[in-house]
């Protein structure tokens, strides 16, 4: 989906899967502080929406679902994962339920293969899941905000502010009056100053919640039976992820962020080391400068200096060893 906010005055496209929106409007810094002071808006019109409606929405969710949702109260804000039979992470999905649907936001271009798992799994229960990314757009409103919210939206408040599910032909009116606008950079920069993990920058093929620190925030530990449960417990309850998230300073001298998947080793071992994780997310931070979030082995020592490709890293923890 190509955002009309695109045409707004400095617009640059976003590349790579946030392609459809806009990476800044011109002035990175002054866009993340406008969002750190509560001002502004971030559009995420690209990313998919489904929802799903019916008598049975929520207790089915739940017997899909990582988190515990058969009890949702109308208008609280939730997420949720979606595991392998293995316990790796396939989906996550942002929910809010409003009283008649459940409403979610997921990764651009994971909606179709999403939406065929759900169907697939509806059996006798009273629900019906609609892909409605065509007719909804995403906008996040910063915490703190005193933007108001279109009656025509539903609202998904959270501690980092407002996802808010709008009726896509409204987009360019609400830009209009919830100015300025901030690109994906500026929101993507304060997720990793928050530690918050995103499916795809943070996962591969093999990551588990525990590794991200999804365990509570979108797993329930005391709920009922789900695909990939017995991997959470076996690791909850008699042992460690093989990974940890960690929050990485980044040497600012260096023009240019190492990339996603850029191998990180000891500094101690020099260029020729044995690589030890690897970087997930790097952004220039207005006021911490180059950080980035990246995987670990779990045994890696919390005050080891590290290296990110050519680049010098001091790691904060973020998942405990």
């Amino acid at each position: 989906m190509k955002s009309p906010l695109l045409s707004l005055p400095g617009a640059v496209p976003a590349e790579g899967v946030d392609e459809g929106v806009a990476a800044h409007y011109g002035d990175l810094f002054r866009e993340q502080r406008a969002l750190a002071d509560g001002t502004g808006f971030v559009d995420l019109s690209h990313r998919g929406v489904l929802t799903v409606t019916g008598d049975d929405r929520l207790s089915w969710l739940h017997l899909l679902l990582t988190q515990h949702v058969s009890d949702l109260p109308t208008g609280q804000a939730t997420e949720a994962l979606i595991l392998s039979a293995n316990g790796h992470i396939e989906h996550a999905l942002y929910l809010v339920d409003d009283g008649t649907a459940v409403w979610a936001h997921v990764e651009p271009g994971s909606q179709e293969a999403l939406i065929a798992y759900l169907e697939s799994m509806k059996f006798f229960y009273r629900v019906e899941v609609a892909d409605r990314t065509a007719d909804t757009a995403v906008v996040h409103l910063p915490a703190g905000s005193i933007a108001q919210a279109p009656d025509s939206a539903v609202v998904r408040e959270t501690p980092y502010g407002r996802d808010l599910f709008l009726p896509r032909e409204e987009l360019e009116s609400f830009a209009a009056e919830a100015g300025p606008a901030a690109g994906i950079l500026a929101h993507e920069a304060l997720r990793v100053e928050q530690h918050r993990p995103r499916l795809g920058f943070e996962t591969d093929h093999r990551t588990i919640p525990h590794e991200l620190g999804w365990i509570g925030t979108a797993v329930h530990l005391q709920k009922g039976c789900y695909r990939g449960q017995e991997t959470v417990a076996r690791v909850q309850n008699l042992g460690k992820p093989p990974r940890r998230l960690v929050f990485l300073h980044l040497d600012g001298s260096e023009v240019h962020l190492p990339p996603n998947g850029a191998e990180i080793r000891l500094a101690d071992d020099g260029p020729d080391g044995r690589k030890i994780g690897f970087v997930t997310t790097s952004v220039r931070h207005h006021e911490l400068g180059p950080v980035a979030l990246a995987l670990v082995k779990r045994n890696v020592p919390v005050d080891a200096r590290l290296m990110a490709e050519e680049t010098a890293a001091a790691q904060e923890t973020v998942v405990e060893p």
